[in-house]
């Protein structure tokens, strides 16, 4: 399938024009008129895993290119020279508030202490997709396998996520069942409706308290959320969608659960592939759990939540049960990268221009560590990035610790060794490697020289 031409829907403006000639009508030239030629892509994908990890058998414990892939990481070993793992990254304003770690992960927002009010603020993808998204049917594509959507919008408002894999193909690929002039009155219909909501908001929003104005400024963010994705829902109405395969679509379209979890991830990452080869979208965030309650893994025989497993108190049993899942789960996200890998365009591969970051908001689950998270940068050569080598912001710190001590983990697990090793500097460089004018994200001091080639 890798030679199959996805993109063929992508017609100019003038082409469209001289085929259809003096048949079309004034709201289809404006409708075409909106929709920007296509540009070469720069494809983003964010992947998080709820509790961090069982650092005791994660950590690797020598920085550079001849670093040995720990038990958990070692499916990756065929990707050594398209991944980065980093480590000693943290956010700053999230140490010792973990309860908000996946909230925070794409936006570094400041979290007040206990019973402050919190408020979050754009995550770095939807910034991406303002760039990138602008030439695609979606801008973005919210997912989550369990747990939480990871998007955050300008207002600090959360995007929901697509949990049901056939509603994520028919959204893709589906074919509509109504007519197209159907469709567009419906689509009318509803912004009629917003406006009519807008309206009487602002009627009412003199005649309100502060935090009464705060909860309707939010829902209106929401309802502006709505009339963006309403309007570029009409303006792509005339572009079909991608056409796949008979036998790609019915695998695409399976009816699958956590009951067959390798399965089930697999499927959202066939998904996640089928939708950036076929430029449907650019920017994709992708939730694989909750921090409160994400499901036990069947076939591995566990039955426990991870966060139970994350709880562990010491006990061996349960720190085994976390290593094993931890090493499934990197072994689905090394699938992704072969599936990345096994399409060319252009000379390259899917993953050279396509930036992946894997990880965590939490370091260390059983004490709530949210420092030295567990991280790994893959793809991307396209965009300027270098791999090859572990990244550690520990070091040389880290060669006063005995790296199977679980006193020296909880150390780094509970406070960084370098105040300055902070996500927000790799957000910022994945921001600027798909041309986000920005010279700083959050509480950035830079961007990360070591994995720019």
């Amino acid at each position: 399938m890798s030679n199959l031409n996805f993109n063929k829907w992508q017609i100019s403006r003038r082409q469209v024009l001289r085929g259809l000639g003096a048949s079309i009508s004034l709201p289809l030239l404006d409708c075409m008129a909106a929709i920007p030629a296509p540009s070469k892509p720069k494809r983003s994908v964010f992947l998080y895993i709820p509790n961090g990890v069982n650092t005791l058998t994660w950590q690797i414990g020598k920085a550079g290119a001849d670093y040995e892939f720990t038990k958990p990481l070692q499916s990756l070993e065929k990707h050594r020279a398209d991944i980065t793992p980093i480590s000693g990254l943290h956010h700053p304003m999230v140490i010792g508030k973990h309860h908000n770690c996946e909230k925070v992960w794409l936006t570094g927002a400041n979290v007040p202490g206990d019973g402050g009010a919190f408020r979050n603020t754009v995550s770095a993808d939807q910034m991406m997709a303002e760039v990138q998204g602008t030439s695609t049917r979606f801008s973005s594509l919210e997912l989550a396998i369990e747990g939480v959507s990871l998007a955050w919008s300008k207002d600090g408002i959360q995007i929901p996520a697509e949990r049901n894999t056939q509603q994520i193909f028919n959204q893709l690929f589906g074919v509509e069942k109504d007519s197209k002039e159907t469709i567009r009155r419906r689509l009318s219909r509803r912004g009629s409706i917003l406006d009519l909501v807008a309206a009487d908001a602002k009627r009412v929003n003199g005649k309100l308290g502060s935090e009464d104005r705060s909860k309707l400024d939010e829902y209106l963010t929401a309802v502006r959320q709505v009339e963006e994705r309403t309007r570029r829902a009409d303006e792509w109405l005339n572009v079909p969608k991608p056409v796949v395969p008979a036998a790609e679509a019915t695998r695409l379209q399976r009816k699958l659960s956590m009951a067959e979890a390798g399965e089930y991830y697999r499927l959202f990452y066939d998904l996640m592939v089928m939708a950036l080869r076929t430029d449907s979208t650019r920017v994709i965030t992708c939730g694989i759990g909750s921090e409160g309650n994400t499901s036990g893994i069947p076939e591995l025989g566990i039955s426990q939540t991870r966060h139970g497993l994350s709880h562990h108190n010491g006990d061996p049993e349960q720190l085994r049960r976390l290593t094993q899942t931890d090493t499934f789960l990197i072994e689905q996200f090394s699938y992704f990268l072969d599936q990345l890998k096994s399409h060319q365009e252009d000379g390259h591969t899917l993953l050279d221009s396509t930036q992946v970051l894997w990880g965590s908001g939490m370091a260390y689950g059983h004490s709530h560590g949210n420092a030295n998270l567990p991280l790994i940068l893959a793809g991307g050569k396209e965009l300027g990035f270098r791999h090859g080598q572990h990244v550690d912001f520990n070091l040389p710190t880290i060669g006063q610790y005995n790296v199977a001590d679980a006193n020296a983990h909880y150390k780094i697990c509970s406070r960084p060794v370098d105040s300055n090793a902070r996500v927000s500097n790799l957000l910022l460089t994945m921001l600027q490697r798909v041309d986000v004018k920005a010279e700083t994200f959050q509480d950035s001091v830079g961007p990360i020289p070591q994995i720019l080639a």
